[in-house]
């Protein structure tokens, strides 16, 4: 596999083969593309945000949805990293990869490991997606291995209807 550059992303995005709605080219990094915060959520007190600002209490768990939509080619997956300006606040969280094929908004699960709150902003860049380009295409793509997120929006916890079938 093969990391894309900014130069990459914006030629597959340009020739309509990655897509990223609400597509910032500032958000763009030299090997990547940083998502923003488009909700909170914190379960243990039911606050969620779609605007403005939230504060995150010390030791407390929340979710983020993000503005951007991804639709990834059978190609290409894409690594999660959360960006260390969070990380140096004391924001913890665990990410993975997008598989091949993928489309929706992305959900992150975080944990505000410091004693102190935190602030987040509607619109903060949270986390960078770094695209990688497969050898060859997969055999099955995402949404026909399991699919289990396929087309998701907004916050989302639990596996779609379709894939508990």
């Amino acid at each position: 596999m093969a990391v894309l550059s900014d130069s990459d992303i914006l030629d597959l995005i340009e020739g309509g083969k990655l897509r990223i709605s609400g597509f910032d080219e500032g958000n763009l990094t030299p090997n990547g593309y940083d998502v923003t915060v488009s909700e909170i959520w914190m379960p243990s007190s039911g606050s969620k945000a779609e605007g403005g600002e939230i504060e995150i209490p010390g030791r407390e768990w929340f979710v983020i949805g993000t503005r951007e939509g991804l639709e990834l080619p059978s190609d290409v997956v894409g690594g999660i990293w959360i960006r260390t300006t969070w990380v140096r606040k004391g924001i913890m969280s665990s990410f993975g990869r997008i598989d091949a094929g993928f489309k929706g908004n992305l959900t992150f699960s975080a944990y505000n490991a410091s004693s102190g709150p935190v602030k987040l902003r509607i619109g903060d860049r949270f986390a960078q997606v770094v695209f990688e380009e497969l050898r060859s295409r997969a055999s099955k793509a995402y949404g026909e291995r399991s699919g289990n997120y396929q087309g998701q929006s907004g916050i989302t916890l639990s596996p779609s209807a379709r894939s508990q079938e």
